[in-house]
């Protein structure tokens, strides 16, 4: 996102962030580096009885750099990047093609090397207006604090203390610390909260795009500061946030921040005005027993379990079809106790789904192993490499979809007011689900879908719900939820403070269950209307012309 207006920078801000790299040092390479770290990484080596050639360390260590700047600049497209740890830097950067004992010892020491190769591979010198930048934040009382994308944060507060600048920051933030990277707006936050105040009120100053101009942009800055370097025109991709000021050194902030004036901050951007609308914002429609009515198809699940049967053979796994059929059974058994265990273990709301490797390598491969004679570990291994393929099959065939009547109207109607939808649905097969609502002529109406497999978590998880609404950009307020499981759609509407919950009869839960829980006025699992029919619901959310 660019910056839709021009910020107030006669307002003196409530801190100062800037970057390390760039801003207040100027870092120029040093050629003869790399060599020097082999030599200093082959004596690491020897120290535990490995013998290496520091020349021929040099290319694992070259390589290591251009993999971990590749990845670096992977990261920068990532809205909240992680920062790796040193540990993960030398198993999967540097050290990675080392034998297995050499590499160990080097990652025991993955600090120490990372501060070694920081101080060593650069030289730094305080840029042109740093000291006076910082000899002003002091006299106008604005604090000051670094915030650096930094694999050896530990080096560089040495070089801050070295060069005499440490006392003048209030805080030091490092990524390789606080375990996040620009641009993942938090470690701006985390700075300016440091230092008693909000990024918003705070100016950022950065010598780079994509991690700076970037970061400070999400975090929402007072402004956005660009000083020149000799990596700002480096940039992997297009970007286009832009700064507000650009300088070719931090000296041309001296005069702007001394220009400042203690002021008020414009208030945030008011939200924009509810339209005055009995429409809702977003219907987010359940799948099975909501959009289609679902009824086990027997003669599919056999083909299937003979089809799993059959995989393996070919493998070298014997496995009858009746087995087969055995196996598919009780992994449905299995599943059900095992989404049981999950909600009654949830914490703090988090449902989480289980993946494929769960379901045919966690659930299925022992009843399987119980059936087959041989390596078992074999089984475990067929089952993984086809446990993506199994679980859409499954999907597809362990059951067929008939059409509610009134869906498809429904959601014509919703389209034509301008309402858009969202499906809500737990399932082992979000792949399969879509193909069954293309199937129904339904997929060119669907804005958003929120499938339990691919999000990791089940309702009556709100995450659910929440992404939803996120994805269509609405107020889950004044959104309705459809569903037919008031355990799970009418729950996971309440903890996404969707406005409405709706659940309609016919799917899979009992009248007589329902109406238990409508008789009760203090039940969680209440919801606020219930349908006969889904093209009921045209006229109750005002969706007819």
């Amino acid at each position: 996102m660019t910056a839709t207006s021009a910020p107030d920078l006669t307002v003196r801000p409530e801190a100062l962030l800037l970057d390390f790299g760039g801003v207040v040092f100027e870092t120029r390479k040093r050629p003869e580096a790399m060599a020097e770290f082999a030599a200093h990484v082959a004596q690491v080596l020897a120290r535990a009885g490995h013998a290496v050639d520091p020349e021929a360390l040099v290319p694992v260590l070259q390589g290591g750099k251009k993999a971990l700047s590749d990845w670096k600049n992977a990261a920068s497209r990532r809205p909240h990047p992680r920062e790796l740890t040193h540990r993960e830097i030398w198993r999967d950067f540097y050290a990675s093609p080392l034998p297995p004992a050499e590499r160990e010892v080097l990652v025991g020491e993955a600090g120490e090397l990372q501060e070694w190769i920081t101080l060593a591979v650069s030289e730094h010198v305080v840029r042109p207006g740093i000291r006076e930048l910082l000899a002003l934040a002091a006299e106008i009382d604005i604090p000051v604090g670094i915030v650096s994308n930094a694999h050896g944060g530990r080096a560089h507060r040495r070089l801050m203390e070295r060069h005499g600048l440490a006392e003048h920051f209030g805080v030091q933030v490092y990524s390789d610390e606080v375990g996040i990277r620009k641009p993942n707006p938090d470690i701006i936050e985390l700075a300016a909260a440091a230092l008693g105040t909000t990024a918003a009120r705070s100016w950022y100053v950065g010598d780079t795009f994509d991690r700076d101009v970037a970061c400070a942009r999400r975090a929402g800055a007072a402004a956005v500061i660009l000083t020149r370097h000799h990596s700002t025109d480096r940039v992997p991709f297009a970007i286009a946030d832009v700064p507000d000021r650009e300088f070719a050194t931090p000296e041309g902030l001296v005069p702007l921040l001394r220009a400042t004036r203690p002021g008020a901050f414009a208030p945030p951007a008011a939200p924009a005005p509810v339209e005055d609308s009995k429409l809702p914002s977003a219907l987010l429609l359940d799948h099975g027993g909501v959009i289609s009515t679902s009824t086990q198809d027997p003669a599919g699940r056999r083909g299937f379990a003979h089809d799993l049967a059959a995989g393996l053979r070919r493998a070298g796994w014997h496995l009858s079809d009746a087995d087969a059929e055995a196996v598919v059974r009780e992994t449905v058994a299995a599943h059900k106790q095992w989404k049981k265990d999950r909600r009654l273990d949830a914490e703090d709301g988090a449902v989480p789904e289980i993946d494929p490797t769960t379901y045919w390598v966690g659930l299925a491969a022992p009843l399987v192993e119980a059936r087959v004679v041989g390596d078992h570990a074999g089984v475990r291994a067929w089952l993984r490499a086809e446990a993506h393929a199994l679980s859409v099959a499954w999907g597809r065939i362990k059951s067929v979809s008939t059409l509610r009547p009134g869906v498809r109207e429904l959601c014509v109607a919703a389209r034509s007011a301008g309402v858009p939808i969202a499906i809500v649905s737990n399932t082992v097969s979000g792949r399969s689900v879509r193909e069954k609502l293309a199937a129904h002529g339904l997929d060119h109406l669907v804005g958003a879908s929120v499938y339990s497999d691919e999000l990791g978590r089940r309702k009556p998880d709100a995450l659910v719900a929440l992404t939803a609404c996120r994805a269509l950009g609405v107020d889950p307020a004044r959104a309705v939820l459809v569903g037919d499981k008031p355990a799970n759609d009418v729950v996971s509407a309440r903890g996404a403070g969707v406005g409405t919950a709706v659940i309609v009869r016919g799917g899979s839960l009992a009248d007589a269950e329902l109406d238990a829980i409508l008789a009760d006025p203090d039940s969680p699992q209440r919801p606020d209307l219930v349908v006969e029919e889904m093209g009921e619901l045209i006229d109750a959310l005002h969706l007819r012309p």
